[in-house]
């Protein structure tokens, strides 16, 4: 007898009742190296003896000879909170290209992912990621790489999609719990995963559509109060203006379901009286996360360089 799904999110993931999980795409993995276009050296390390959470590490071999402290990014690679990780090829190319351009020191997290982890785990993973970055502050944490090469007053959290929400929920976290050694990181949230019951003007009311959206939030949190939980929709939560981020910026791309939510989100954080900056950059004809499938089209190109920018601002 075949066992009956909980949730079908073809072509991505299949859960079933029984607890079973057929991930579908994001299992490759890659094992950390020497990137010899991008001269960009990775290496995976655990975050903490009593954590499941680990991470990968991607430095510019040629920063590990020099005396200059480079910027540091922190990375939440995306997937709906149920499938890919900071391991797959994807994020590690992507890892390689973003950390050359920008040259910075990056820490990609493998957060526990849903449903055998449910939310909060990823949002709790990050968090112990970032209070562990904050540990070299005065250069004797326990990465050598962070301690010797890491200047942490410029630090910058990004993620696209799942992972732009977790973004956003960290800085919420900032916000309330001041983090000693990292002062207001500023963020970047790509393609951000945010959602709402009612749907936006120009939003889709495709039910089909807006059903795959509110599947996998129901899936990675089912203890949530559903789409309009403060933790997926920016727009319910009171703490907004006190987001721990100087300056935002949100990009989004013009024919994916989400874009909506990302404009949103700069319109909220305006009228919520918080005191930062925030930007939209739109990739025209695009779809969601493009530039992780196609990275050399010209789109790609351009918001790899603005990432860059933003950050050695």
């Amino acid at each position: 007898m075949e066992t009956e799904l909980a949730y079908d999110l073809f072509p991505y993931v299949r859960i079933y009742k029984d607890g079973r999980v057929e991930r579908l795409m994001g299992t490759d993995i890659v094992s950390p190296s020497l990137d010899e276009k991008t001269g960009i050296q990775s290496k995976d390390i655990t975050i903490s003896s009593n954590s499941a959470v680990s991470a990968r590490l991607y430095i510019p071999k040629a920063a590990m000879d020099s005396l200059q402290k480079l910027p540091v990014l922190l990375y939440f690679h995306g997937g709906g909170f149920l499938f890919e990780t900071a391991r797959s090829p994807t994020y590690h190319n992507h890892l390689n290209a973003l950390v050359a351009e920008a040259n910075v020191i990056a820490i990609s997290v493998d957060y526990r992912r849903a449903p055998e982890h449910p939310l909060p785990a990823a949002y709790d993973d990050s968090w112990t990621t970032l209070t562990w970055v904050a540990s070299h502050s005065v250069g004797n944490g326990p990465e050598e790489w962070l301690n010797s090469h890491a200047n942490l007053k410029k630090v910058f959290m990004a993620g696209d999609s799942a992972g732009g929400n977790i973004v956003h929920h960290m800085g919420i976290r900032l916000g309330e719990e001041k983090l000693h050694g990292i002062e207001s990181p500023d963020a970047i949230m790509v393609h951000p995963y945010l959602w709402g019951n009612e749907p936006l003007p120009s939003e889709t009311t495709e039910p089909e559509k807006r059903s795959l959206v509110e599947k996998f939030w129901l899936a990675a949190n089912p203890t949530t109060t559903g789409c309009n939980d403060p933790l997926l929709n920016p727009a319910m939560d009171p703490r907004l203006s006190a987001l721990g981020c100087k300056r935002v910026l949100v990009c989004v791309a013009e024919k994916d379901i989400l874009t909506q939510r990302g404009w949103y989100y700069k319109e909220l954080l305006r009228e919520s009286g918080w005191n930062g900056a925030v930007e939209v950059m739109e990739a025209p004809g695009e779809d969601h996360v493009f530039h992780l499938w196609n990275p050399s089209c010209d789109n790609a190109v351009k918001m790899m360089k603005k990432l860059a920018s933003f950050m050695n601002e």
